[in-house]
């Protein structure tokens, strides 16, 4: 694995391969540092972090974008971001989605030139415009979800049902104790 990570990316791979060499590698190190009498905890986190990685981010992005008719690994955030929040502000949507506001408005742009999302008057604040998905970023939505879960299904195909069912299960837990926060001396 070290090997793999000091090829010259130039010669050997694309940029978006040279994204997922380098999350690979950054997960295998983190697992490597933290494993042999590591806690699971240590294993969670390491792969936790592999997973906010915006390498690994951008090339699942870009899996499950393709084929898919004016979205990509850069425009996905803001869509499934519009779809998670529902109509909001570009500037509450970037917040949410943890990106610029100017990059948002900008990937927006392109989502609305797709006919993917809408702009329009937003009813709290006439000075401000609201983004929201139309019909067409619905199913697009639809779509980019449904290859998700194909995508893990594959993943999957060698797990039992109840470890399928389990792990299913301890990450929505996971998830739930994530969003909600949590801090170290007790208190939510």
């Amino acid at each position: 694995m070290v090997i793999l990570c000091v090829l010259d990316e130039r010669a050997f791979c694309t940029h978006s391969k040279v994204a997922e060499l380098r999350a690979f590698c950054t997960y295998h190190r983190d697992v490597r540092e933290t494993t042999s009498d590591s806690t699971s905890a240590a294993r969670v986190a390491a792969a936790i972090g592999a997973l906010t990685l915006r390498a690994t981010r951008a090339g699942l992005y870009g899996r499950l974008t393709s084929g898919v008719e004016g979205v990509d690994a850069t425009t996905y955030p803001v869509l499934s971001g519009l779809a998670r929040v529902g109509p909001v502000t570009a500037t509450k949507l970037a917040e949410a989605i943890g990106m610029d506001r100017t990059v948002a408005t900008r990937y927006a742009t392109r989502l609305q030139e797709a006919g993917l999302i809408a702009r329009r008057p937003d009813p709290a604040d006439a000075r401000a415009t609201e983004l929201a998905l139309t019909a067409e970023g619905e199913r697009a939505v639809t779509a980019l979800r449904g290859a998700m879960e194909s995508l893990l299904a594959e993943e999957m195909t060698t797990w039992t049902p109840g470890e399928a069912a389990a792990f299913a299960g301890r990450l929505e837990q996971l998830t739930e104790w994530l969003v909600q926060g949590h801090d170290p001396s007790g208190s939510p």
